[in-house]
């Protein structure tokens, strides 16, 4: 079948087809119950700064990977940046800012598809002048992106200490 017949058939059943045309009270009780549950649910879920601050983990650490050449543990701390940017940005899609709303997906899309990119082109490289040039690149993309969002203050930079002081970023070193 066409896609038109296929059309044609989904608006033949949704005319043919009968629904409700009014909510009972029954509905109005379970419609409630859920308003409630995810109330509830929103009230467990993590702040975005809170997503921010495993991003701020990992993107320190993946600098002291990267200046150590540690190539694999430098890739490991790109991929956990990434998905932790992309989780924050689901918890907050789009920021509402006195000048307007601020779609933070497109911001990331751009940020992951050139900085971060180029960081990891840099790690599969294995080419540390390049990556440490796309690090501190990023660096400012995540300050265009902070000031886009109405907070200028959060002024990131390259990090004096790990922040994970247990691991250790010699791609020499053997246990223990």
């Amino acid at each position: 079948m066409r896609r038109g017949g296929a059309v044609l058939v989904v608006l033949l059943a949704v005319w043919l087809v009968p629904g409700p045309t009014t909510l009972g009270a029954a509905d109005d009780a379970d419609i409630a119950k859920l308003r409630t549950e995810l109330e509830q649910i929103r009230g467990r879920l993590p702040s975005q700064s809170h997503a921010m601050m495993d991003v701020g983990y990992h993107f320190s650490n993946l600098w002291f990977a990267g200046q150590s050449k540690n190539w694999p543990l430098a890739q490991f701390y790109l991929d956990e940046t990434r998905s932790h940017l992309r989780w924050a940005v689901r918890i907050i899609p789009v920021r509402r800012t006195p000048a307007g709303e601020v779609d933070l997906r497109g911001l990331l899309e751009a940020v992951d598809q050139t900085s971060l990119a180029d960081i990891g082109k840099a790690i599969a490289g294995r080419n540390g002048d390049a990556f440490t040039a796309a690090y501190k690149h990023t660096l400012e993309g995540c300050y265009t992106c902070h000031k886009a969002a109405d907070k200028p203050y959060l002024r990131p930079r390259i990090p004096e200490q790990p922040e994970a002081k247990i691991i250790n970023f010699d791609p020499a070193a053997t246990w223990p």
